[in-house]
């Protein structure tokens, strides 16, 4: 077994000498056989290696012909998403700024495939086509590992083809004269007391320019300010403008004096302005996840070692309170002994990838482990899963996260069993995501529905971490051991360390800790795996069968009741859904057992059988409560009204800011009927009353009438939240996925209040939301 580093390099700063080495522990496949399956013949990877690289073609191509040069391609309507164009999803879109997102993503990956011809020509239209001027509100972060992040790897790319003296030999840095104007642009937002970054910026007019649209944000989550330090010092130093790199580090600075001094955890959610924290619950995925990849990467690529200091603190802290193996679950970070929420999101599925740097490999292989019998039970990862391995939240945007995982692991143990993981990804990726446009994200992995977008990562970071996992050095353009990726898995030279910009002493060193063997130096191959190859199928078969998956079944208990439920108005199906009782029609039931059903002669009867099995009972699912706020004068978000959310449509938790619009209501007001006012309601927010059809049906009315949203008012005379529980309304037992506005729920005390407000004031406007982000709540 041999150990190949990335990189050895030392250099001096303020007198401290610090010495760099970062791993890649890479194992000749002959050396090891797999225990859970055979080594894969170097034809087979070939062959695995071809069809990733026909995938590959299969997206970009798709993208180039029908999308190019806008920032995404929809996959399922064969065009490209241009914001403004297409209705707003929200958040979602802040990373969409007219400037050929997806192309600029993906150059570096054209080289890594050895596409060097479509390098150099994407290349070229990049230079002639794409502006970074527009009068539009991006993203700080998703700009900066995507864009900038992009434009910093493929001008490295192109450096490192020109230096060769066969291709490139006109190209005279302007993809890093690109990078830089962005960079210089991304700048206004960090015009805060704080340090910490406004999480949008307008890239014509800043932040503070009352043309911008923005800079009216309080807050931002702890990755959109703790991941910059990668990109940022590299265009300082490839540049040598120092500012951006100052800027970048202050944020991480101020992260850190921030954390927990107790637990030495950090939040979620920060007060940009006064740094105080806005959402105390910590994990290692959504809203936190780079912050700490990017302490551990910036000692890698910078070679300071305040940063490895601060991630070893931070590590620890993880280890001794979220890591409860295999699962990786949030806590209060002031409290950090409680689990805040019973579910993980699929984000956290790079966490093993990071272990593998650090040379954690036992809980790095039981996540990992984990996470891949649960892609077995539902194909693909959800965007969140409970502990018990349900799905919490059902999408599948083609995130790579996995995929990068599985090929650390790989490059860290040499089991081929981390093959058949990537052959498994690839396999599941034609079966259920091809489209004949591209690759389409999967709209719930319980139905297998699709949604009509591919974004930009699929092609930057997913292609790249398939293809290396079934590639030889040899086969690689570059060596790719010279390189650290991104998040977004751009490539940027570990050579930056050696440079000389920025080396300022930093004040907030971290506290005594104890250290462990790999703290502060390369993990040995022979500590991690003492003469025994099959080192992690032993910690593997541990977990193999955590989902149920694969083993074998025994038939459960099985318990039936007749249950008559009789239609007086309230939507009884829809009621019980609601309290999380399945339902299966007695139909179906007798039919599959060749039976027969009378038929019941009271109309509106339903006879149905309630199945459950003994041995599992329903996890309850926490309501999120939401808000419609009032906004419009005169009443300036001081009037609140308590609502219910719905397990379709937009999810608005996942909306920074709520979705805003002027209320109308529906003609008619159930929405059970061909909608009569379809020009009032285009861009307003519907009102419609509940009963005498399903919640779903309204909705899909509505939304194709040119609604952007439903505020559904209960029709039961004075029902109000705060005598009644809050529930989620649910489907009509149809997929869903079609329905993409924001639905709330009022009940009749809350809705007479929203609609007396209408009819007294004619035009009002309102704010749906989330409880906890409530304007002016403080």
């Amino acid at each position: 077994m041999r150990r190949n580093w990335i990189t050895r390099e030392t250099r001096a700063c303020g007198g401290l000498v610090v010495t760099l080495a970062a791993l890649v522990i890479s194992c000749p496949l002959a050396e090891v056989s797999g225990h859970d399956g055979q080594a894969m013949t170097p034809e087979e990877k070939s062959e695995i290696r071809d069809q990733i690289l026909e995938m590959f073609d299969h997206a970009y191509n798709s993208y180039m012909d029908y999308a190019y040069p806008a920032d995404e391609l929809m996959p399922l309507s064969c065009r490209g998403r241009v914001r403004g164009l297409e209705p707003n999803r929200g958040d979602v879109d802040d990373s969409l700024g007219k400037f050929s997102l997806t192309l600029i993503d993906t150059l570096d990956t054209l080289v890594l495939l050895n596409k060097l011809d479509e390098f150099e020509e994407a290349v070229k239209k990049i230079m002639r086509d794409v502006r970074l001027d527009n009068d539009i509100v991006v993203s700080v972060f998703e700009t900066n590992i995507r864009v900038l992040g992009g434009l910093l790897g493929a001008h490295v790319m192109a450096d490192v083809l020109k230096q060769r003296g066969q291709r490139m030999q006109w190209y005279r840095d302007e993809l890093l004269h690109m990078a830089k104007e962005l960079g210089y642009r991304l700048l206004p937002a960090f015009n805060t007391t704080s340090g910490l970054p406004y999480p949008r910026v307008n890239l014509r007019y800043g932040v503070v320019n009352p043309l911008s649209r923005t800079g009216t944000e309080s807050d931002t989550c702890t990755a959109c300010a703790g991941t910059l330090i990668l990109e940022f010092a590299a265009l300082s130093r490839m540049s040598g403008d120092t500012i951006f790199e100052e800027h970048a580090r202050k944020a991480m600075d101020v992260l850190w004096e921030k954390r927990q001094r107790g637990s030495d955890l950090v939040g979620t959610v920060i007060n940009i302005h006064n740094g105080d924290w806005v959402r105390r619950d910590s994990g290692v995925g959504a809203g936190i996840d780079s912050y700490y990849e990017y302490l551990m990467k910036a000692y890698i690529l910078l070679g300071d070692k305040v940063y490895l200091e601060r991630f070893n603190t931070h590590y620890s802290a993880i280890m001794k309170y979220i890591s409860q193996p295999p699962l990786l679950l949030n806590v209060h970070m002031h409290n950090p002994t409680v689990n805040v929420r019973s579910w993980m999101d699929s984000l956290l599925a790079f966490f093993p990838g990071l272990q593998v740097l650090r040379g954690d490999l036992k809980p790095a292989i039981e996540t990992h482990e984990m996470l891949y019998q649960v892609t077995k039970q539902h194909n693909f990862l959800p965007e969140a899963f409970t502990t018990e391995f349900r799905v919490h939240w059902g999408q599948h945007p083609l995130r790579p996260e996995f995929a990068e995982s599985t090929y650390f692991l790989y490059k860290a143990t040499g089991d081929p069993y981390y093959l058949k993981v990537g052959q498994s990804i690839v396999e599941k990726l034609n079966a259920h995501a091809r489209v004949p446009c591209g690759f389409a994200a999967v709209q719930d992995v319980r139905t297998g529905t699709h949604e009509d977008r591919m974004d930009s990562f699929f092609l930057a970071e997913m292609f790249k971490y398939l293809y290396l996992l079934f590639s030889e050095k040899s086969q690689l353009p570059i060596d790719i051991d010279d390189y650290i990726f991104t998040t977004e898995a751009h490539l940027l030279p570990v050579s930056l360390s050696t440079t000389q910009p920025s080396c300022l002493t930093n004040g907030t060193e971290p506290p005594a800790h104890q250290d462990d063997l790999f703290s502060y130096s390369c993990p040995s191959a022979q500590t991690l795996f003492p003469n025994n190859p099959t080192f992690a199928k032993t910690i593997r078969d541990g977990y193999k069968y955590l989902t149920g998956v694969g083993r074998a079944q025994q038939a459960s208990s099985v318990r039936g009741i007749e249950l008559p439920l009789h239609d007086t108005g309230l939507e009884p199906v829809e009621f019980l859904k609601s309290m999380g009782i399945s339902l299966t029609p007695l139909t179906e039931l007798v039919s599959a057992s060749q039976g027969s059903v009378p038929q019941d002669s009271q109309k509106g009867v339903f006879k149905l059988k309630l199945v459950a099995e003994v041995s599992q009972t329903p996890e309850h699912e926490e309501v999120v409560p939401l808000i419609v706020q009032l906004i419009s004068p005169p009443f300036l978000g001081r009037t609140v009204l308590m609502a219910g959310p719905a397990k379709f449509g937009l999810d608005l938790t996942k909306q920074e800011h709520g979705v805003k619009g002027r209320i109308m209501k529906s003609v008619p007001y159930t929405a059970c009927g061909p909608i009569e006012n379809t020009v009032e309601l285009q861009g307003h927010i519907a009102l419609a009353l509940r009963g005498d059809c399903m919640f779903a049906a309204k909705a899909r009315r509505l939304q194709e009438a040119g609604a952007i949203g439903v505020i559904f008012i209960d029709h039961r005379e004075g029902s109000s939240s705060a005598e009644t529980p809050l529930f989620q309304m649910v489907g009509d037992g149809e997929p869903t996925d079609d329905i993409t506005v924001p639905l709330v729920f009022l009940f009749s005390k809350e809705g007479a209040t929203l609609t007396a407000a209408l009819q007294e004031h004619h035009n009002v406007d309102v704010l749906l939301l989330p409880k906890e982000r409530q304007l002016g709540k403080d």
